[in-house]
């Protein structure tokens, strides 16, 4: 793989990467010239990146003496000999328990797809690149850079239209089914029966730690009751966020709210704030056995979607996942993909396709 390709005038370098913080700062340069997601930035890309890229490999995309488009991957060799690419990923599962979502190769605002495709060539034409969570401009852009483009799964990313419940005015219960408005009035109702509903965001760094660690006692009950890990059991999932949190925090990207009525905590969010959007990432709720009108979820998300609305943000968004709740507070969807693309020799690509046309 040669270490600079030209594209026209757009030239594609790639290198190992040696001093994380010098590519911090370029990194936040560009960021502020593009349309990233907040799973784009360098507050998540670079929160513990010497750690998550152990063996880091930098594309970039250089026009006119200036940076477009910056992408980083880990490589992981395993067999043979032959390597894998990750996008904002380790390639590992101890490591990559954070769950990437929007990912993609940051770019210049506006040329998503164009510069993506640029990026990835180089690197498709010798390796296996594992695009995850990725947005359908870096898919296209993957079928144009690479021979081969393998779907591994998809996922509904609902989300709701804020701008679109201003236009209409302004009450986001209009524009949900009589079923979700009822629940949620019920639920509402059953809760301010202690006291009026209070929504709290941590204002510091010290708070924002607090306020994890009891979201992530109530995420740990319920799931650990299903019988099941829950996402804190990993010890790097809970040091990577607390990480987070002491980046995010002060720049205003990281939310921890805290919705509660008298002296009765209904639940925790932990969301991402970034250009607009809020992104509801993690939550903790208290569960009240045999109240079928309790619907802690519900309210919390009714609360914080509220709040979004207050504060003039565009977008509520509730990741990617299908579940029922998110389909019923959502007014809109998109798709992500995990995409794994390579160059036609690839033994490994070949045998998944022939595998997944017969299926």
């Amino acid at each position: 793989m040669p270490p600079t390709v030209r594209f026209g005038v757009v030239s594609v370098r790639v290198s190992e990467v040696t001093d994380f913080v010098s590519l911090g700062e370029r990194w936040r340069d560009l960021e502020q010239r593009s349309d990233s997601s907040f799973f784009q930035s360098w507050t998540w890309v670079g929160c513990l990146a010497p750690e998550r890229f152990s063996d880091a490999v930098l594309v970039e995309a250089v026009e006119a003496g200036h940076t477009v488009a910056l992408g980083l991957f880990n490589r992981v060799t395993r067999g043979l000999g032959r390597s894998r690419l990750f996008l904002g990923e380790n390639g590992t599962a101890e490591l990559d328990c954070p769950y990437v979502e929007q990912n993609g190769v940051l770019t210049e605002a506006g040329r998503d797809a164009e510069l993506t495709a640029l990026c990835l060539r180089p690197l498709a034409a010798a390796h296996n690149v594992v695009l995850s969570g990725v947005g359908a401009p870096v898919r296209a852009a993957a079928r144009l850079a690479a021979d081969l483009v393998l779907t591994r799964r998809s996922q509904a990313s609902p989300f709701v239209d804020l701008g679109a419940i201003r236009r209409f005015g302004g009450d986001y219960l209009v524009g949900r089914s009589a079923n979700t408005r009822q629940q949620i009035r019920r639920s509402d109702r059953f809760y301010a029966r202690n006291g009026p509903l209070r929504l709290e965001r941590a204002e510091s760094v010290r708070g924002a730690h607090a306020m994890l660690d009891r979201m992530a006692e109530l995420h740990q009950a319920v799931w650990e009751a299903r019988g099941k890990p829950g996402s804190f059991s990993a010890p790097f999932f809970r040091r990577f966020h607390h990480a987070l949190i002491e980046v995010g925090v002060p720049r205003g990207e990281v939310a921890l709210l805290e919705i509660s009525c008298g002296e009765t905590t209904i639940g925790l969010l932990y969301n991402f704030t970034w250009k607009g959007r809020m992104s509801a990432y993690q939550s903790g709720f208290t569960y009240q056995p045999g109240e079928a009108q309790a619907k802690p979820g519900l309210t919390c998300h009714h609360a914080a979607i509220g709040a979004a609305l207050e504060q003039g943000l565009d977008v509520y968004d509730f990741l990617a996942g299908d579940d029922r709740y998110k389909r019923s507070l959502a007014s809109q969807s998109q798709s992500q993909f995990w995409l794994e693309v390579g160059p036609f020799w690839s033994p490994r690509l070949l045998a998944r396709a022939v595998v997944q046309r017969f299926r």
